[in-house]
């Protein structure tokens, strides 16, 4: 009985992350992306400025470790699907798998270098969140999808374009954690004030 209770939790875990991947890509898409566009046409086809579902990647990694990688990879290609222009799916097509594989790991191969350098940030019982251990989870998360990110689509950029490409994941993805970070503070913060005030 206790296994199907942790089966019934685990798909509630992969729905939620899952939906608030698709949410935060969505947001990204149909507000930073036409926005982008009208000063970076040429960049804005691989990477945004401001990328929210980075703050999911690492706070589901955070959360569940190696067990987000599968939710992560289902919400952006999800979010691919629904969201991507089909002109640019088609132009992408033949290695977009690969973009969404690096995204939905970049976070779990960070928290496993951190905890290498001697540091666990994996989420338990007794560990508290750190925002600033986490942000810097993210940074280097970031890092890993921005190289990992040049490398599968270095066959469809333009040579003089993969610095700024590179540049331009990094700052997207650091971004997008800050704001899902600040978002997640205030959010918690009117919480305790509501239940408080009960």
């Amino acid at each position: 009985m206790r296994r199907f209770g942790s089966l019934i939790d685990l798909g509630k875990n992969f729905l939620i992350v899952v939906a608030v991947y698709v949410l935060c890509h969505g947001v990204t898409a149909l507000v930073v992306t036409p926005a982008q566009k009208l000063f970076l046409s040429d960049i804005t086809v691989f990477a945004s400025l401001i990328y929210l579902p980075h703050g999911v990647r690492v706070l589901a990694t955070w959360l569940s470790g190696w067990r987000a990688v599968i939710p992560l990879f289902a919400g952006g290609l999800l979010s691919e699907v629904m969201f991507t222009p089909a002109l640019v799916f088609d132009f992408l097509e033949p290695v977009i798998l690969w973009s969404i594989s690096v995204g939905a790991m970049s976070a779990y191969v960070s928290f496993v270098l951190i905890k290498f350098l001697g540091r666990d940030l994996f989420a338990d019982r007794e560990r508290v969140m750190d925002w600033k251990w986490l942000l810097i989870a993210g940074a280097v998360a970031s890092f890993v999808n921005s190289v990992g990110q040049v490398i599968v689509f270095s066959g469809l950029i333009v040579p003089d374009d993969l610095f700024a490409v590179l540049v331009t994941y990094a700052i997207g993805d650091l971004v997008g954690l800050y704001v899902s970070m600040l978002v997640l503070m205030m959010v918690f913060r009117w919480m305790r004030l509501f239940l408080d005030a009960k």
